[in-house]
């Protein structure tokens, strides 16, 4: 058995590949002529992580017995416990693999002598190249399918918390595909700054093969603070800021080499003259190739420090990339900007921003540049930033940009578009801060939009516009709408309604760019029934009138069940523990719920909920219909089935402490009893168990799920003056909560 180092960085990992050579050359002492064994992948190339599986060719020319050889080699290593992908083959065979198999053909371009006959070693290496070398423009087109279809699987590199440093877009697995576009000479893909960011996440991916102690390649968050102790980093974030940051260069790179070969396969575009075709695009700019370059005059002449945004706003408009000899002529010679920046500049920023789909792609290849830098000093700080919330799918630079993309598709709704797409660039520039970033995010926000030679009125609608980013999605779903108190208190908050449809429109945006979680139809009705309540208020100075309650719940027999889609209502005779009876029976049905309304009309209890199924098919709706009338019927049976479902479903000690936070003058007849806590199936049972046993009220309550935690408002009747009360429905609810 061999014994590997779990030594970090690239000598420890010659020295890895170097016992291993050493191994493999013992378990066959005499080697017959005409056959070698040749190494690939991470052993080909001398970069043997510490749980390295092996990747090996019995490489032979049709000699006698080699199957016999084959097995005297590879039954040890498997004995070993060592992960093998290995093949037997003539070189004819080989080549030909690779020609029909795009991977195979790259994995070939590592190929390196082990043992046995070198000469054989050194045709099928030569052969190998030089078939790449012609077939590569057309290889290239099939493994590109292949290289999307994996980071569709894997995502990106640098936005994940939990990526695979191996197979994530940006990941070690696309190095290679930059190494094959170099050894095909198609571009020079491998720059120094690749070859570094290279270095580095194999130091990482040795890192965590040391921590964990096995082949794994996935960075998962329990392993971030020893790999970053392995590697002489501060702490977890900071290896997901480098990490971050190395993806991104691996893959824009990657990105130039797709380009490149692309330009290749169809062909320059040349003039009558000879000479590359030059189309003007802008001011100062001229597409060649495909590209956007510099227009002569404009090297010729002093530049402007307007220029590197409008050449940054050309392609993003165009769609087209810049070029990388331009991205580095206007990092080096492209004076900085004044403050306040003059007008062109600040017109380049709101077309960058506004510009659709060619925003990401240009904001991160200026950004690879240092452009970005030199526009916004605070960009630094941002930059990579994880934010650890699982409903976050980017890092935090990327969550702005995208909020400006995402911007652009209510910019027809608002009377100032620049003014939301600046807004949604800068809501989030308090994150990483201490404070609430919302507080500290609106000065920064103000600051920034004084610089880039805002008046002073739009400087004071974009702080307000940071400030209160946060204010329709928060009110909306943890607040009664119907409560005169919430809707005054927004309007008040807005000031006019100007800024109400900015906010509307950023709200949309900040929870599109944030992830598929942060966003659904039905928080996207509560905003927008918010945003018409408020508006009405703010345009004719009165209140709307609350919602009156569907006819057929007031009249008719009792009980009354009605379910439709994504609501369930219930009316029952008025009593204690109708809301409890009701939510425990929709946990019951796995059906997770969004809001909870309660109330009494005519001596009768009315509760009416919105749900949805929190996994699987919905629920057969005969039988919910069925437990429903039982339940709030006071059916022992039920009760007992439901609490021993919700009390099995309690969450465990590994999440946080359950939290209640009150809000006494944020409703005309109640107070608000806020629970922040971990989500799980039951929850909004036990709780409202525990306040109906506690003698509490519920007249409305709102569900608002963050990921795995939630932020449940309930509406306790009365006043709530007297602390002793208030303190033990606190405990009721705590303990109701997993305390």
């Amino acid at each position: 058995m061999i014994e590997v180092n779990d030594k970090v960085g690239a000598a420890a990992r010659v020295e890895r590949a170097a016992a291993l050579d050493m191994w493999l050359r013992s378990l066959v002492p005499t080697w017959p002529p005409g056959v070698a064994l040749v190494a690939f992948g991470g052993l080909g190339r001398l970069q043997c992580a510490p749980r390295s599986d092996l990747d090996l060719i019995l490489l032979h020319t049709g000699v006698p017995g080699i199957d016999e050889l084959a097995a005297s080699l590879w039954y040890p290593i498997w004995d070993s416990r060592i992960g093998l992908d290995h093949s037997v083959r003539t070189i004819p065979e080989a080549l030909s693999v690779a020609h029909d198999d795009v991977k195979v053909a790259l994995s070939l371009l590592d190929a390196r002598h082990v043992s046995g006959d070198r000469e054989l070693t050194r045709q099928l290496v030569e052969a190998a190249a030089e078939q790449w070398r012609r077939t590569a423009v057309r290889q290239l087109v099939r493994l590109r399918e292949i290289t999307l279809a994996r980071w569709k699987a894997h995502g990106e590199l640098a936005f994940l918390l939990e990526g695979d440093l191996k197979e994530a877009a940006g990941g070690l697995r696309d190095v290679g595909i930059l190494r094959a576009i170099a050894q095909g000479g198609l571009a020079d893909t491998m720059r120094p700054a690749v070859r570094a960011a290279h270095l580095r996440l194999l130091d990482t991916r040795d890192a965590l093969h040391a921590s964990v102690g096995r082949r794994v390649d996935r960075l998962v968050a329990q392993e971030r603070a020893s790999v970053a102790r392995m590697l002489g980093l501060d702490d977890g974030d900071a290896l997901l800021r480098r990490v971050a940051s190395d993806a991104r260069t691996i893959t824009h790179a990657l990105d130039d080499g797709w380009r490149m070969a692309d330009r290749l396969r169809s062909g320059r575009r040349r003039g009558a003259d000879g000479k590359p075709q030059r189309r003007p695009v802008a001011r100062d700019v001229v597409e060649q190739d495909g590209e956007l370059v510099l227009a002569r005059a404009a090297i010729g002449a002093r530049p402007d420090p307007s220029l590197s945004l409008r050449v940054a706003a050309a392609a993003a408009v165009t769609q087209l990339p810049i070029a990388r000899a331009t991205c580095e002529w206007l990092a080096a010679y492209c004076p900085p900007l004044p403050a306040p920046w003059p007008s062109e500049a600040r017109d380049a920023l709101v077309t960058l921003l506004g510009a659709g789909l060619g925003l990401v792609p240009t904001w991160e290849t200026c950004d690879r540049y240092g452009l970005v830098d030199a526009w916004l000093p605070e960009w630094t700080r941002m930059r990579s930033l994880p934010q650890h919330n699982p409903v976050h799918r980017f890092t935090l630079d990327r969550h702005l940009v995208q909020a400006a993309y995402e911007a652009t598709a209510f910019t027809r709704e608002v009377g100032r578009p620049d003014l939301l797409l600046l807004g949604a660039f800068l809501h989030d520039v308090g994150k990483g801060l201490p404070g609430d970033h919302s507080v500290v995010g609106a000065p920064i926000a103000a600051a920034v939009a004084q610089r880039i030679g805002l008046p002073p009125q739009d400087v004071a609608v974009i702080e307000k516009l940071v400030h209160l980013h946060l204010l329709l999605p928060d009110v909306a779903t943890r607040r009664d709408l119907a409560d005169p108190v919430t809707i005054r208190g927004v309007a008040d908050a807005v000031g006019d309604t100007t800024t109400l449809s900015l906010l509307h429109g950023l709200a949309r945006a900040d929870a599109q760019a944030t992830g598929p979680a942060a966003w659904s139809d039905w928080k996207g009705r509560l905003i927008a029934d918010l945003v018409r309540r408020v508006h009405i208020a703010l345009d004719t100075g009165a209140l709307p009138a609350p919602p009156r309650p569907d006819p057929a719940l007031v009249t008719g027999p009792l009980p009354v069940v009605h379910l439709d889609g994504g609501s369930v209502a219930v009316a029952a005779a008025d009593r204690r523990g109708l809301l409890a009876a009701v939510a425990g029976c929709l946990a019951l049905h796995r059906l997770e719920v969004l809001t909870a309304d309660a109330s009494t009309v005519d001596g009768r209890s009315l509760v009416e909920f919105r749900v949805r199924p929190r996994y699987g098919t919905p629920p057969d709706s005969l039988a919910l219909a069925s437990d429903l009338r039982r339940a709030v019927s006071g059916d022992v049976s039920v009760t007992q089935r439901l609490r021993g479902r919700a009390l099995a479903a309690r969450p465990g000690a590994a999440h946080a402490a359950p939290r209640v936070v009150w809000h006494r003058e944020a409703a005309t007849d109640a107070a608000i009893l806020e629970l922040r806590a971990a989500d799980a199936p039951g929850l909004l049972y036990r709780v409202t168990s525990a306040l109906d046993e506690a003698g509490a009220q519920v007249r409305a309550a709102r569900i608002s799920t963050l990921g795995t935690d939630v932020v449940d408002a309930f509406y306790l009747v009365g006043a709530w003056a007297d602390d002793t009360e208030r303190e033990k429905v606190e405990a009721a609810v705590l303990t109701a909560a997993g305390t």
